[in-house]
């Protein structure tokens, strides 16, 4: 238990266990809002664990399929990852041409490679209108979006990332993939 706590990269003291925000049409979302798990993520496009919580997320879904609704939500911790936040605007950005799920994974596929010439160059390969991207980024349009979900975390007590709700409920153990399944099945068969 103290190795999953010294994984976490901690910015704030947490106090909450819940979600004050629900899943709903605001998230970005992968399966159905109606599906009986939810999983929401508060996660950093260049914390190294998230990027290890990607590859179980992926395992995670397969196995789960139409039973699992995932949301992501940014949680850019600035301060330690100082692409971060740009990288979760880009992403929000995508997300206004319909790709956010495109650039989600490029970003967690590539979290050494985060400057803006890289993100533009994400842009390219997913076919977004480069151009409306650029100037998206440039004014900041993203951004309050990308502050709503940080400051919807830290009410939710996120401190570090990845930290997941499960059915509204913070997940206190490690997001292995079996850990993660284990403790969404045992949500299922609670309730």
């Amino acid at each position: 238990m103290e190795e999953a706590k010294m994984k976490r990269e901690t910015t704030l003291n947490t106090q909450s266990s819940k979600l004050v925000l629900p899943n709903g049409k605001h998230d970005h979302i992968q399966g159905s809002l109606d599906a009986p798990l939810k999983l929401v993520e508060y996660g950093d496009f260049e914390c190294p664990y998230c990027g290890e919580a990607y590859q179980s997320l992926n395992v995670v879904k397969d196995q789960l399929g139409d039973q699992l609704c995932f949301a992501f939500r940014n949680f850019p911790l600035a301060e330690v990852h100082p692409y971060a936040e740009r990288a979760a605007e880009a992403a929000e950005a995508a997300g206004a041409q319909g790709r956010f799920w495109e650039m989600h994974d490029l970003l967690f596929e590539n979290q050494d490679a985060l400057e803006d010439d890289d993100l533009v160059d994400y842009a390219r390969t997913i076919g977004l209108d480069v151009s409306r991207f650029v100037r998206e980024l440039e004014a900041g349009t993203h951004l309050p979006r990308v502050r709503e979900d940080f400051i919807s975390g830290v009410r939710s007590g996120v401190g570090g990332t990845p930290t997941f709700f499960i059915n509204g409920h913070r997940h206190e153990g490690e997001y292995d993939p079996d850990t993660l399944i284990g403790a969404l099945t045992e949500t299922a068969t609670a309730h």
